[in-house]
């Protein structure tokens, strides 16, 4: 009888010990986790990849959504950048934790997409990069591609309802909208010319467009005004009011302005002109305005420039085509501001390389994504 009770004693407590597995050590030995994170949360993310081999429980945590969210609540965030570059018929991509030269830190490759097309439009939306559509042997896709930077991992998306190629896309609210593209010549394109990707749905859906006289398929340029979409064609452009759910025509004097890439910091929208000088565009008042305050810390781009707003500040990227076998990458950063007078000025705060290819490379794009 002893050695009966003895035995279901012995089964009971392996049962209950099975029950409840063993739980992982604490991030930090004598803290909560809570405070554990918090404490991790404010280290500076070019030392991120060093917390990820404490051990596989550091790198998780550092993966996890809860610590991006956590950064962010605390403003630990910081803007890497990331670039998308054409080398003949390759693509490669890179990534910067942290560009000002003065933390020593340089660019990193990233692994390349699947499959890479020609002319996707590109659209950042908190940590993932979407690369939408895009041409594959000639044919218009509809598929849209994320690099999720907290793994810096490729993965597949949801796909459109039409395939585009050299369309415009801007985040508003935490969606997704994009435009162009695609030739209306039938009923489909022409209902879904404009769609929206809501990542809480996880689906694409069209954005009603009727009242938009000429739509184009080539989009050249975008970016995104107090809550309003600009959208530059060939002939002119289009504005689409979030808010207002309404569309009209991009003002004449911006048109004639915007040449090439342009960002948007404080309300200006930041591009350069024929003449290479960086040129600003008040929406409020209708009127372009040089950038005061650069000209001697930067050179004229007169091609081969692109901006980016690296957490407020005017980022400058650029080909330096100067001889040789390799091609250095330029980088800059400026800190603008609005004069009493109305007026833009600039402070040049560093301009070094940071990236040297091979000669015949172009700068396909440049984003900015909050880490």
């Amino acid at each position: 009888m002893t050695d009966q009770t003895s035995s279901v004693t012995t089964t009971t407590a392996a049962a209950t010990s099975s029950s409840h597995p063993p739980q992982p050590p604490p991030l930090i030995p004598r803290l909560p986790d809570d405070v554990a994170i918090q404490c991790i949360a404010r280290v500076p993310r070019p030392y991120h990849p060093s917390l990820s081999l404490v051990s596989h429980l550091w790198r998780h945590t550092i993966r996890s959504q809860h610590f991006f969210t956590t950064r962010s609540l605390l403003h630990s965030t910081q803007h890497s950048l990331y670039l998308n570059l054409r080398h003949n018929s390759s693509f490669k991509w890179y990534y910067h934790p942290n560009p000002n030269p003065n933390h020593g830190s340089s660019l990193f490759p990233h692994p390349p997409i699947p499959i890479q097309p020609v002319g996707p439009a590109y659209a950042v939306l908190g940590s993932k990069i979407y690369l939408i559509g895009g041409s594959i042997n000639d044919i218009s896709s509809t598929s849209v591609w994320i690099l999720d930077c907290r793994v810096n991992r490729w993965e597949i998306g949801p796909k459109m309802k039409v395939g585009r190629e050299f369309a415009a896309a801007a985040t508003v609210n935490g969606k997704i909208y994009v435009m162009g593209g695609c030739l209306v010549d039938n009923k489909s394109r022409s209902v879904n010319w404009a769609e929206v990707f809501d990542p809480a749905v996880g689906m694409w859906c069209p954005v009603p467009s009727d009242s938009v006289d000429a739509k184009d398929k080539w989009m050249h340029a975008c970016a995104v005004i107090d809550g309003k979409i600009y959208a530059m064609a060939d002939r002119g452009g289009v504005v689409y009011d979030v808010g207002g759910m309404e569309w009209g025509r991009v003002p004449k004097r911006l048109d004639l302005g915007w040449r090439g890439r342009a960002v948007v910091i404080g309300g200006v929208l930041y591009c350069y002109d024929y003449l290479g000088k960086i040129r600003g565009y008040d929406v409020e008042r209708d009127v372009w305005k040089e950038l005061r305050g650069v000209e001697k810390g930067l050179p004229k781009f007169l091609c081969g420039a692109t901006m980016v707003d690296l957490d407020g500040r005017l980022c400058v990227v650029w080909e330096c085509k100067e001889g040789g076998k390799s091609m250095d990458v330029m980088c800059a950063e400026i800190d603008v501001c609005k004069d009493e007078d109305g007026g833009l000025s600039g402070s040049v705060l560093w301009v070094d390389v940071i990236l040297s290819v091979p000669v015949g490379s172009s700068i396909l794009h440049c984003m900015a994504v909050a880490l």
